[in-house]
């Protein structure tokens, strides 16, 4: 385990070298870092840990975007995680993996009420419709680990939220 600072990413190169499998689940809110923060944490630095992790010999990348990642997307997040799928997809991996989860459910230490309401609701719906609108975060971590030890299906696969619920109980 390394920690770099982010800031100045280019420094902590050496971090990124020697690894066959990059795992990025990068990201923060608009709310905690404003609009600038943001997109410098869910775009910026990922991309330049991409760029990183090829330079220092990666083959597969496996990004958690989101569900409706469009960078053509009124809307700042949904923008945002598709620029940076573009930017990742960009950096020439042998592979690349793209998941694209809906709502994850977790327990998280920092407060965030809404957030907390909507997992409460469809944590609910889930049990109706359980791949529809949802996953837990467990979920999606088993699924990044199927992907890489399973044979792809081309240079870029991008994995919607009912996919990471099939290979998530791989």
């Amino acid at each position: 385990q390394a920690v770099v600072d982010f800031e100045r990413l280019g420094e902590h190169a050496a971090a990124f070298r020697g690894h066959d499998v990059g795992f990025c689940c990068l990201g923060t809110t608009r709310a905690k870092a404003g609009a600038d923060g943001f997109v410098r944490v869910d775009r910026d630095y990922v991309a330049q840990a991409a760029e990183l992790a090829r330079a220092g010999g990666c083959k597969h990348f496996v990004l958690q975007s989101s569900r409706g990642a469009d960078p053509h997307s009124r809307f700042l997040y949904l923008r945002v995680k598709g620029e940076v799928e573009n930017l990742v997809q960009a950096v020439g991996f042998d592979r690349c993996t793209i998941l694209r989860p809906a709502v994850l459910l977790c327990r998280r230490q920092e407060s965030r009420p809404t957030e907390w309401v909507a997992q409460q609701f469809l944590g609910l719906v889930a049990r109706v419709f359980p791949t529809a609108y949802s996953v837990p975060v467990e979920t999606v971590a088993r699924a990044m680990v199927a992907c890489v030890l399973q044979p792809g299906e081309g240079k870029v696969e991008v994995l919607e939220n009912r996919a990471i619920h099939e290979l998530g109980k791989a």
